[in-house]
């Protein structure tokens, strides 16, 4: 009579397994679904969120199993971890010059641009001095950054002063630690990052 009992237990046993199996593939699959739709780094607590779980540990953990299946696959995408246990999935830097020209619209148009890299490199900076050697034009590209998200300002005196925002390092792959950061911008940028005094 106990032989019976125990031979649904084992299957019960095998059921149970594949049901973990199950989650942890889901749980993966929804992990990356949020870091494919977030398109920028997302942190151990947004991670958990996502899969309405509080263990950093396990959040880590299977972003590690799913960081190292990209490894492995050989594709042109890459989950990179960043400082402060961040991760991002993008494509890998060898690719993006052969699939730039099919991008729709660039996040910003060349005036705006060359606005944000001299806030971000001078930073903080007064509006004022922005404007000074910038030209006029750059009110409007200070109120189109702000309003991106990119820059904020914080009253100093009687101009404003302006700085990055965490958003700005996260959507351009960048250290947060302002010091770190503009080490970083010198290193890209280079000569064209010098005053145009």
């Amino acid at each position: 009579m106990t032989e019976p009992n125990q031979q649904p237990n084992n299957m019960d046993a095998g059921a149970h397994e594949e049901s973990h199996e199950d989650r942890v593939h889901h749980r993966l699959a929804l992990l990356e679904a949020a870091l494919y739709v977030a398109g920028k780094p997302l942190d151990l607590n947004e991670i958990c969120a996502v899969l309405g779980s509080r263990s950093k540990k396990n959040a880590k953990k299977l972003t590690d199993t799913l960081r190292k299946d990209y490894a492995s696959r050989n594709t042109a995408l890459e989950i990179l971890e960043l400082k402060d246990e961040r991760y991002v999935l993008q494509l890998k830097a060898e690719y993006t010059p052969l699939v730039k020209k099919l991008v729709n619209r660039p996040l910003l148009s060349s005036g705006p641009l060359k606005t944000l890299s001299y806030i971000a490199y001078r930073q903080p900076i007064s509006q004022k001095r922005v404007i000074e050697v910038r030209g006029q034009h750059a009110y409007g590209h200070v109120k189109l950054l702000k309003d991106m998200g990119l820059i904020a300002a914080e009253r100093s005196g009687r101009t404003m002063a302006l700085k990055t925002t965490d958003y700005f390092a996260d959507y351009f792959g960048l250290l947060h630690d302002t010091t770190l950061m503009k080490k970083e911008l010198k290193r890209i940028f280079g000569e064209a990052l010098k005053d145009e005094t």
